[in-house]
């Protein structure tokens, strides 16, 4: 795998020497956008981030079964089936702490966020966010700033501990978490803030001083980004733009840290202007993964309908109805982020920007809903007229010659069509 170290200090020098470079970062394990988004680095010779999240990878297993070992051999093997170099290509952990288990007592919750990290780091994952800012059972509802950063650094010994006896490289580090937990927010978006720059500064310096208590400066030395709230946000049916106006003065203090950059979630939906310019103001990082799979399910569900023209089947179930199934089946990674009416659930639950549905992807019934649409329309052509009226957004690459029209290769343009987004606006 690329140096990691390397490839992000070169981001920070890029931003000081006026440079407009930046990485997007793919958040997400669906072996489809794995696969576009391997596809898509190798055409274009270009190093690829992807990140797993303490909830959706860990040494437990996560919510989707995987290690971070067998999430990194999970990556290699699509590497592998694409051509892709391992060379370019870095794993990352997104807020790597305590939130999994933050209704154990503080001491049991970190024990078990350690043995996350380690996992982690031995397992040869080079950016690691560090993120302790969530209380826990015995906790205070607000953590100081103090104890967020102590904990971060206790996170970032266990990993520089890993590494040295594991091997490999050293990892570079991510500090902050000004944006929601892993999951998404539950508030509304009426009350979007964009990060003090004083706030920014004080965790570098918190994060700092923690880190040399520990004497880990060394370790500092690779933190390289800091997270912050730029003022981008999604929710079930908005999207809040990012206003460069509104973060003048936070994208000016990181003249004062030459060392980092800003990290910026919640990018998904966001205007290709916009992550221009969040790259140009030195938000160099941006993260991605809902709008991934909601391109995938938007097509998948395109799918489902052109599967009951060509090849009709009244013993086959659509897909949009197999998913509601499994998701009234199992609703605890919807109920509480999906309010309102019976109606406003149901339609929330298959068409919301927050995308709860990507959670259901990997349950055995929603892959045999999958699996039986996918055989059905097997390696066919689609007619353009069915491409036309079910997934018009592609109609216009397929015209042209530049999509094959199979059911395949529609589901990895559509996941394209969002990574292209993502290229024009880091790399300009």
């Amino acid at each position: 795998m690329t140096g990691a170290t390397t490839r992000f200090a070169g981001i920070a020098a890029w931003r000081t020497a006026g440079g407009k470079g930046g990485i997007a970062s793919i958040c997400s394990a669906h072996p489809l956008v794995i696969e576009a988004t391997l596809r898509h680095g190798a055409a274009h010779g270009a190093d690829v981030l992807i990140e797993a999240t303490c909830n959706q990878v860990n040494h437990e297993g996560g919510y989707t079964g995987m290690t971070p070992a067998a999430f990194r051999a999970f990556v290699e093997v699509h590497a592998a089936s694409t051509g892709f170099p391992l060379d370019r290509l870095i794993l990352g952990g997104d807020h790597l702490g305590p939130n999994p288990w933050k209704h154990l007592p503080a001491a049991q919750a970190m024990a078990k966020a350690v043995a996350m990290i380690d996992a982690y780091a031995s397992a040869g994952f080079t950016k690691l966010h560090l993120d302790a800012s969530m209380g826990c059972a015995d906790d205070p509802i607000v953590l100081s700033d103090e104890t967020i950063a102590a904990r971060a650094a206790d996170l970032a010994a266990a990993a520089e501990a890993a590494v040295a006896r594991a091997g490999g490289q050293k990892p570079v580090y991510i500090i902050g978490t000004e944006v929601p937990v892993p999951g998404g927010a539950l508030e509304a978006l009426d009350h979007m803030h964009v990060t003090e720059p004083a706030d920014a500064l004080r965790t570098v310096e918190v994060h700092r001083q923690a880190f040399a208590r520990l004497g880990l400066d060394a370790a500092f030395s690779r933190a390289v980004g800091v997270v912050v709230q730029p003022g981008v946000e999604f929710g079930n049916a908005d999207i809040i733009a990012y206003a460069p106006e509104k973060a003048t003065k936070l994208a000016a203090s990181l003249d004062s840290v030459p060392q980092f950059v800003f990290e910026a979630h919640s990018t998904d939906y966001q205007p290709v202007e916009a992550l221009a310019a969040l790259v140009r103001d030195g938000f160099a990082i941006l993260k991605v993964g809902p709008w991934l799979t909601f391109a995938l399910r938007e097509t998948l569900y395109g799918l489902s309908y052109i599967a009951g023209q060509l090849v009709p089947d009244p013993t086959r179930d659509s897909l949009p109805d197999a998913m509601e199934r499994v998701m009234l089946a199992s609703p605890g990674n919807w109920r509480k982020y999906y309010p309102g009416t019976p109606d406003e659930q149901r339609l929330q639950r298959h068409f919301s920007f927050s995308d709860r549905i990507r959670y259901y992807w990997p349950s055995p019934d929603a892959q045999r809903a999958t699996e039986a649409l996918l055989a059905a329309l097997g390696d066919r052509e689609i007619p353009r007229p069915l491409v036309s009226q079910y997934l018009a957004h592609l109609d216009a690459e397929v015209g042209a010659g530049r999509i094959k029209p199979t059911a395949h290769e529609l589901l990895i343009a559509s996941v394209t069509r969002v990574l292209d987004i993502y290229r024009s606006a880091t790399n300009p």
